[in-house]
């Protein structure tokens, strides 16, 4: 079983239809706190198995580690919904399971006969979650809604570019896939909201979220400072529109993060900068008139950050105000408070020699932990498992697997 045990979440049943990262993320969070999450993948695989990087004893390149990292404890099963028997074995998993989620374009699953209401008929409980660019017709029509979308296209029609990059004419992607881990996130929270419901009532319903919308969410400030100002925001650079000092410094080695928009942080700041007279200076003594200065701000405490290295600066800075070095990988796997954290878990996917290091869950419950249990599965790897739980008997499952509906 790929189970956490004692979840929160055990004993949800979680039919997975995603692939890529913003569905597989969404049923990553539910299975890491206990939810048993069948993954559906096509006679193929899910895309990102195939997608490095990966490990020597990997010959078939079937575990790559962007798959790895957000598949892990969930149970895989391959069926070919092309095939009317496939169409009948998930019809019966999401009969009995309490959610159903799928990142499907609009209408695939209707041409499949699948779609939400073919299944809410066999299931009134069943929550059916679905996470598209551009949302789906049910909860309002998009003039995008048929448009394809993967991350960077979120990221760039939700605002979050348009915002981002060294100045206001250069919009920059930014690194982690946020068009699609945060509309994964919401995904998660309207499904487990819907199912508090279903629990209650016996009536399960529609969670929809758009990519798009979903980052729009997140650029939340850029909305009220075009209503209130009249202005549209523009990428920043390094700095903020409203808080100062608030941004990335110059070190003799490095970057490191520094935020005092708060004014007793900066006075603490000025002692630091062997400046103390900078605290008393009127047009630096509250954030707004450090806004107003801002480009005199940032020039003056760059220029004493770059005269030290990032270890000196924690040694003056770390804990008087907000601060934090800005981290490399390497440096982040030897940061004690990663492995205080335990915010890193070792991993031996099935049949290959080597372990692999992934991420935990950052969620921490006093009673239900949860976490990271198991790697992810091999592609079909509990097809006969997940069959015989549902009801099918040796012998059906032999003939399934002969008609090609299952594998």
């Amino acid at each position: 079983m790929s189970q956490v045990p004692g979840g929160a979440l055990a004993g949800l049943r979680v039919v997975d239809l995603t692939q890529m990262l913003a569905g597989p993320y969404c049923s990553m969070l539910l299975a890491d706190q206990g939810a048993d999450v069948v993954k559906i993948e096509p006679p193929e695989g899910d895309l990102t198995r195939n997608l490095g990087p990966f490990l020597e004893s990997d010959e078939a390149k079937a575990f790559g580690g962007y798959y790895q990292s957000i598949n892990r404890n969930k149970r895989s099963i391959v069926l070919d919904l092309k095939h009317d028997d496939g169409k009948a074995v998930l019809r019966q998993l999401a009969a009995e399971a309490d959610v159903v989620i799928e990142n499907y374009r609009v209408g695939v699953m209707e041409r499949l006969e699948l779609s939400y209401e073919s299944l809410a008929a066999e299931n009134p409980r069943l929550v059916y979650a679905a996470v598209r660019g551009f949302g789906d017709p049910r909860t309002g029509a998009s003039p995008y809604a048929e448009w394809p979308a993967f991350d960077v296209v979120a990221q760039a029609m939700g605002g979050i570019m348009g915002i981002t990059g060294p100045d206001a004419e250069t919009p920059m992607k930014i690194g982690p896939g946020v068009g699609d881990i945060v509309p994964a996130m919401l995904a998660a929270v309207g499904v487990l909201s819907a199912v508090y419901r279903a629990q209650k009532t016996g009536e399960g319903q529609f969670v929809d979220v758009a990519m798009y919308d979903a980052v729009l969410g997140l650029c939340e400030r850029i909305v009220y400072q075009q209503s209130y100002t009249g202005q549209t925001p523009r990428p920043e650079g390094n700095a903020h529109p409203l808080l100062c000092p608030f941004g990335i410094f110059a070190a003799k080695d490095g970057w490191v993060s520094i935020a005092c928009p708060r004014d007793n942080f900066w006075i603490i700041l000025a002692q630091c900068m062997e400046r103390p007279e900078l605290a008393e200076d009127p047009r630096f003594a509250t954030n707004l008139a450090r806004v107003e200065h801002a480009d005199q701000v940032i020039a003056l405490v760059d220029d004493w950050s770059r005269r030290h290295t990032k270890a000196e600066l924690i040694e003056i800075l770390g804990g008087r105000i907000p601060f934090g070095p800005v981290q490399g990988a390497d440096e982040i796997l030897a940061d004690p408070h990663v492995a205080a954290r335990q915010m890193l878990a070792s991993l031996k996917p099935d049949g290959l020699e080597e372990s692999i290091t992934i991420a935990a869950s950052p969620i921490r419950m006093s009673e239900t932990p949860g976490g990271v249990n198991s790697a992810a599965p091999g592609l079909g790897q509990h097809t006969d498992e997940v069959l015989a739980q549902a009801g099918f008997d040796a012998a059906e499952i032999t003939r399934l697997r002969g008609s090609g509906a299952v594998a």
